[in-house]
């Protein structure tokens, strides 16, 4: 009777084991299948805006206020251009941006890093007090800086300029701080002592030992300088007085007028504008993420 009932328990024990095991396949399945569909949903939500704005530049003012609200591309988007590109200078818009934002994207890349590198693996006198003054210009609006910088730009000559979006913003205390970070998580202090026992100064300890280990950081630092620089409205608009030195974000606020706005022309330009900034992230985003795990260090 035990020999009869042995194998009878564990055959039940073996189809407990498989039920169980196609249980467990089938719970993570559904969580597979609700995790894509979570992700798929909101890559469609955050495209929707970019569609609705194509949508927007290819239809008429008319089209754009009708109701119901038209969800399709219509055929005036080379209309829409032309009209854009007739009533301001666009292109010439589109280089001045390029020129700022892309020198202040070295520049802030530049001067933070280094500022950086020193905080985080150098020790000087005040290092702790000078830091902490640093952080608090986070506390300080930037509105409250427009008529300073702007008095100090007249006095320098460089109001209508591009010069004056350029310089004072070459270095912030938000990319400071970020690389700091990165520079303590990603660089360890035993490569440093390395570098002045092998009898590397300041700045080739940091151009060869420090640099490579922050890469991805100073990516993305990269990236969102530009993209904050092309988008820069308010400073551009106060200090740039010739039509000539105009950037994208004031060229296209000039197409709207005291009487009447033509917004399949606002959009059109509006979409001009953007598709700069998708390439900029496209290309900055690679080199971020494939070089974000190269400036870890296991122990």
């Amino acid at each position: 009777m035990t020999a009869v009932v042995q194998p009878l328990n564990t055959e039940v024990n073996r189809n407990d084991a498989k039920s169980e095991g196609r249980s467990e396949r089938k719970k993570q399945l559904i969580r597979r299948l609700v995790t894509h569909a979570c992700i798929w949903v909101g890559v469609l939500l955050s495209l929707f805006p970019f569609y609705w704005l194509f949508a927007m530049s290819t239809q008429s003012t008319a089209q754009i206020f009708g109701y119901p609200p038209d969800l399709l591309p219509s055929n005036q988007l080379w209309t829409n251009i032309k009209g854009v590109l007739g009533s301001v200078d666009l292109l010439r818009a589109l280089l001045n941006s390029f020129i700022v934002s892309g020198a202040l994207a070295l520049l802030v890349m530049f001067f933070d890093s280094l500022a950086a590198f020193t905080f985080a693996k150098y020790d000087f006198p005040g290092k702790k007090v000078l830091f902490g003054v640093l952080l608090t210009t986070f506390l300080i609006p930037g509105s409250l800086s427009l008529v300073p910088s702007f008095v100090l730009m007249s006095k320098l000559g460089w109001v209508g300029g591009l010069q004056a979006l350029i310089i004072p913003g070459a270095a912030n205390a938000f990319g400071i701080f970020l690389l700091r970070q990165f520079f303590e998580s990603s660089l360890p202090n035993e490569l440093v002592e390395s570098a002045r026992i092998d009898g590397a100064g300041f700045f080739r300890t940091y151009w060869s030992i420090g640099l490579p280990m922050v890469r991805g950081g100073i990516a993305f630092l990269g990236i969102f300088t530009f993209i904050g620089a092309w988008n820069d409205y308010v400073w551009p608009l106060v200090v740039l007085v010739n039509p000539g030195t105009q950037t994208v974000q004031t060229a296209l606020a000039a197409l709207n007028t005291q009487y009447s706005t033509n917004y399949g022309w606002v959009m059109a330009g509006a979409l001009i504008s953007v598709l700069p900034l998708i390439a900029i992230f496209i290309i900055g985003s690679r080199h971020f993420i494939a070089n974000i795990a190269a400036g870890a260090v296991k122990g």
